[in-house]
């Protein structure tokens, strides 16, 4: 059993510049996320957009998956038409985070989805996505401006396991514009915002499969990474 597990985390494959004169295509993930895994006790290894026919593989090398947020899904993977606010699609990253998502529940990998992995859990589960939650919710309060973490209040359930890691309530970091509409088939709702937006979604039983609609990453809280570090190190062979 290891001490410090494997933990994989999704990545972004966008442009970028960085120094003074670089300006490439790139692999990018905000440092919050090694911070956090670091800080919880595990070993961050990024994954990068790769061929789906690979996940497998690489997820049994895996102790624990994470499912980053970024990019909004393409509503084509839930059969809907896109809103004139969701972004352009990313499909190199669809198709890779659902191979990888599919791989880690079929081989009982640990996973953390983080707003986008959380969709994309609920998506790949046969769910739907509300594209632009202003609309259903009646305000701005998930993402009041964009590229700027917003706090709001997050009731967990009790008897899940996202009630177990947190406890209480809870303030968050949030940067969301859309949400679970209709929730996929075996997934349950684990907590919810005071407008009644699901914020954490979950597989019943005894693997770690959950997601959460905030972004632990953008603050100091570990429980729920701590959560998945507990979970891989008790998975692993």
């Amino acid at each position: 059993m290891p001490s410090q597990p494997l933990i994989g985390v999704t990545t972004y494959l966008t442009r970028a510049r960085w120094g003074a004169a670089w300006n490439l295509r790139a692999a990018l993930l905000p440092a919050g996320y090694p911070r956090h895994i670091q800080g919880a006790g595990g070993l961050a290894v990024l994954l990068p957009p790769d061929n789906p026919a690979t996940a497998a593989a690489l997820v049994g090398r895996l102790d624990g998956l994470i499912l980053a947020g970024g990019e909004d899904l393409d509503p084509a993977l839930y059969g809907a038409a896109p809103h004139p606010r969701t972004g352009p699609p990313a499909p190199e990253r669809d198709r890779w985070e659902l191979a990888l998502l599919d791989a880690a529940l079929r081989q009982g990998v640990a996973v953390l989805g983080i707003c986008r992995g959380m969709q994309l859990m609920n998506v790949h589960a046969g769910g739907t996505l509300n594209q632009h939650l202003p609309e259903t919710v009646g305000h701005k309060d998930h993402n009041p401006r964009v590229g700027t973490f917003s706090h709001h209040r997050v009731e967990p359930v009790a008897w899940t396991r996202t009630g177990q890691l947190l406890s209480a309530p809870v303030q968050v970091a949030t940067h969301h514009h859309q949400g679970v509409s209709r929730l996929g088939a075996g997934l349950i709702a684990s907590a919810h915002a005071e407008d009644g937006t699901i914020e954490a979604i979950e597989y019943p039983g005894d693997r770690f499969r959950v997601g959460v609609q905030w972004h632990p990453e953008a603050g100091e809280d570990l429980r729920v990474i701590t959560g998945l570090i507990h979970a891989a190190i008790e998975g692993a062979p």
